[in-house]
């Protein structure tokens, strides 16, 4: 894993933007693992990730924490999986996450640290850790090439 990364962001609508950054460099294949505690804004970064690809503004992105994928076509369909209820890996072959990883739209997973062998090694992991009323801290984190230059281009 390289080094860590980090950025400020001070209220809701500026988590957005940067999943609006994060989107304009994703490609079909990529994986963001996403971590923080509960109501630490990952669903809110995702939203924005949504609307830098293009998904259909009148279509709510929420959190998929019961329906456990929520799909979303865009320019790279975007997949939204939540590992929070999930009790087992088995479980998550069973309702079929192993299809998401066909490689043909961008993976967004939150809790994704409590089954990581049923991702890919390469990721971009971004924890989200809140710093008191509306500010979070995002600390990206790269494994492999493709994460690492995400990293950059995002820290440029």
């Amino acid at each position: 894993m390289s080094p860590a990364i980090s950025f400020r962001s001070p209220d809701a609508a500026s988590t957005q933007r940067f999943g609006e950054r994060l989107a304009a460099l994703l490609a079909p294949g990529d994986v963001v693992w996403l971590l923080g505690p509960l109501g630490a804004g990952k669903t809110c970064l995702v939203q924005g990730v949504a609307r830098g690809l293009g998904v259909d503004p009148a279509t709510p992105v929420t959190s998929p924490t019961f329906t456990l994928i929520g799909e979303y076509p865009a320019r790279i369909p975007l997949r939204h999986a939540d590992f929070y209820r999930i009790e087992s890996e088995q479980r998550l072959f069973e309702i079929g996450f192993d299809d998401l990883l066909d490689g043909k739209g961008v993976l967004l997973v939150e809790w994704a640290d409590r089954w990581p062998a049923a991702l890919p090694a390469e990721r971009l992991e971004i924890r989200i850790e809140p710093l008191g009323g509306d500010e979070r801290l995002l600390t990206l984190s790269a494994c492999g090439a493709r994460a690492e230059t995400l990293c950059a281009r995002l820290g440029a």
